[in-house]
């Protein structure tokens, strides 16, 4: 039997959505049990096995891994390796046969499975939305499990939604078959933090959207998780994916042997073995430059306005910058749409702004190579930069993402010539 000792698919709709909610917080509805829960606990899997009936080889074999409160723990490796599996048993959708799993300080494998499911958000592939349920109504449905009234039901949905960067009063009353497939698992989202689990747990949830799609979920997650910090535990094949989002990369095969255990830094820098190495695959030192963020080069300005503004004193600004064109902010400071100054000029009102969909937008917690893959199909030679509840932060130029990537380049060969004892190769 393999050892692994570390430190540091889709489900039915019903059982997505009664895993979500806090068993603190439980019918009362406390606020101090809601604060209480409102950031990560530490999980600790602990000699967990999982043996099914008739087959000789363990699903998952005695996997002891400790993942720390409020950070994402990326779990990936080849098909079939035990990682959904894993991943499931820690909210007992799959009951584990041997070991024990830990949130907090409580041994939660014996604990009612109803229960604990009510203290742990669960996200999958496609969302699992319930297609005769409105959007609030499959956001509400675990806090009227917790038996919440209707007015803090209907106002945390409404701070969902808003958190989730869907205006409540255009999509609280839509239908799932409504919406598009990002908007979808945004409120997969949304409805999995409803009653603030202080655990969420996410089965490839961006697997099946374009690529843009994704790109811009994987933000909204890393902005999300800013302001939450909540313990996620995220599955994916794509370890791309996992180098973005995840603080940990838990690498896995078969059995679910994790044979590397460490941050995307220490990976990258130094593979454990041929497995590990060929599963990052070539590149390596160009996987380094996804690990800066924006949040980590200067900013720039550009101008400003907002919506029902002063659209001379937002023309003179944008003089005074020598811009031609205006960045319009909503009431709550979040960017809607680019507007030429001269058109500004013409009708001299920003009275009746409306957001642009396909706005290039990028969060501080996006990497450079998010904000350069935006750069390519902007007009404007910036991208714009938003902030926690997507608030506008400044914007970023390709000068400055392609002088931080020739500094990480140059790092990065100086590096490669460098032996372990410190001696140049």
């Amino acid at each position: 039997m393999s050892e692994s000792t570390t430190s540091a698919s889709t489900s039915s709709a019903s059982s997505t959505a009664t895993s979500g909610a806090t068993a603190a917080d439980g019918d009362s509805g406390g606020p101090a049990a809601a604060r209480a829960a409102s950031h990560g606990e530490r999980i600790l899997l602990d000699g967990v096995t999982k043996r099914y009936p008739g087959q000789h080889k363990a699903a998952v074999d005695d996997v002891t891994l400790e993942i720390p409160a409020g950070e994402i723990v990326m779990l990936v490796g080849p098909s079939g390796c035990g990682k959904t599996t894993t991943m499931k048993m820690i909210n007992r959708l799959i009951e584990p046969t041997g070991g024990r799993i830990l949130i907090g300080d409580e041994d939660v494998t014996h604990k009612n499975a109803d229960d604990l499911r009510r203290r742990i958000g669960y996200v999958i592939q496609g969302a699992g939305l319930f297609p005769h349920y409105t959007v609030g109504d499959n956001i509400g449905l675990v806090p009227n499990l917790l038996k919440w009234d209707k007015s803090r039901t209907r106002k945390r949905v409404e701070e969902l939604l808003d958190m989730v960067g869907l205006d409540p009063g255009q999509f609280r009353d839509r239908y799932p078959r409504q919406l598009s497939g990002g908007q979808q698992q945004r409120v997969g989202v949304a409805r999995a933090l409803a009653a603030d689990p202080p655990v969420l747990l996410m089965d490839e949830p961006f697997g099946a959207v374009d690529p843009i799609t994704r790109q811009r979920l994987q933000d909204e997650l890393l902005r999300l998780q800013e302001e939450l910090r909540k313990t996620i535990v995220f599955v994916t094949h794509d370890f791309d994916e996992a180098v973005k989002l995840g603080d940990r990369i838990a690498i896995l095969q078969e059995g679910s042997e994790v044979v590397q255990y460490d941050t995307p830094e220490q990976i990258l820098a130094a593979p454990a073995n041929d497995f590990v190495e060929g599963f990052v695959g070539s590149g390596a030192a160009l996987k380094q430059l996804t690990l800066t963020r924006v949040r980590d080069v200067d900013l720039h300005e550009a101008a400003v306005a907002k919506v029902g503004g002063d659209a001379r004193s937002a023309i003179t600004k944008a003089r005074e910058l020598g811009r031609k064109w205006v960045i319009v902010l909503d009431e709550e400071e979040r960017p809607q749409r680019w507007v030429p100054v001269d058109e500004l000029e013409k009708s001299g009102t920003l009275g009746s702004v409306t957001r642009n969909l396909d706005l290039e937008v990028v969060n501080t917690a996006s990497t450079l190579q998010d904000a350069l893959d935006q750069m390519l199909t902007s007009s404007h030679g910036v991208v714009v930069v938003t902030g926690r509840r997507n608030r506008y932060e400044g914007v970023i130029r390709v000068e400055t993402i392609m002088a931080a990537m020739q500094s990480m380049q140059s790092a990065a060969h100086r590096a490669e010539t460098v032996t372990p004892t410190g001696a140049r190769s």
